[in-house]
């Protein structure tokens, strides 16, 4: 698999999405994946806000979430079914704007692979839509998937066997997540300018329609959800 990131100059609020990726994406083959930042996603569709004090972050934040809990550092949030900080709301590389996440990433990947399609004359092209994350107990953000088209965002073994016969009962793969933390990784989250990537040869099973709740997981069912219950009851602190 190989990922490319693409240097660019500053997209500009509602300006055309489609021709910004030609120009420095000008040729795709069958079988490329085109990664495209959230951000610059949101900035085509006006999705900005003018900064203004706490309050109107914290109405935003509350506005843009399904849940909402204010932590030490940040606003944890629910937003279409995944767990992030501040509904994705981001002030930096925003130039004086708060930038709101995409209407519908869903929907937008599914416009983009579209007339992609078209432009680059390709049957088997997958779109992604990618934002940043924290795990819990981990330093750092990786990718996240926010929105992706043309190919599955799962691989399910549930059924199959392993190497030994044994029939596995859980095991996933979560495809669309570990796409976008490979390409977060080349494009980078400082002042890089480089919102657009390509992946190619990208092991991935292309679709004429996706799945939109195939990674979402009930919280109920969360494999991490004990844990968390369980810190509620006793002090959590750095052990000797």
């Amino acid at each position: 698999m190989i990922v490319k990131a693409y240097r660019t100059r500053i997209f500009k609020e509602n300006e055309n999405l489609i021709d910004f990726i030609v120009k420095y994406i000008p040729k795709a083959k069958d079988g490329d994946i085109i990664v495209v930042t959230s951000k610059i996603v949101a900035l085509s569709e006006g999705r900005t806000e003018v900064l203004g004090d706490h309050k109107h972050r914290e109405a935003l934040i509350k506005k843009e979430s399904t849940f909402a809990i204010k932590t030490k550092y940040t606003w944890l949030t629910i937003k279409d079914g995944m767990v992030m900080s501040s509904a994705g709301i981001d002030e930096s590389n925003a130039d004086g704007k708060i930038v709101l996440l995409p209407y519908d990433s869903f929907k937008s990947a599914k416009s983009i692979h579209f007339k992609l399609s078209k432009i680059y004359k390709v049957k088997n092209l997958g779109i992604l839509i990618t934002d940043s994350r924290l795990l819990p107990l981990r330093a750092g953000v990786v990718g996240i998937a926010l929105g992706y088209a043309g190919f599955k965002g799962v691989r399910d073994y549930r059924g199959k066997k392993d190497m030994f016969g044994r029939v596995l009962k859980f095991s996933r793969t979560d495809v669309a997540d570990s796409l976008a933390t490979s390409a977060v990784v080349c494009m980078g989250e400082g002042d890089e300018k480089q919102p657009l990537a390509k992946i190619s040869n990208a092991p991935v099973d292309f679709v004429k329609n996706v799945n939109r709740k195939e990674l979402v997981m009930d919280p109920s069912e969360d494999v991490y959800a004990p844990i968390f219950q369980a810190l509620k009851k006793q002090k959590f602190g750095k052990k000797d």
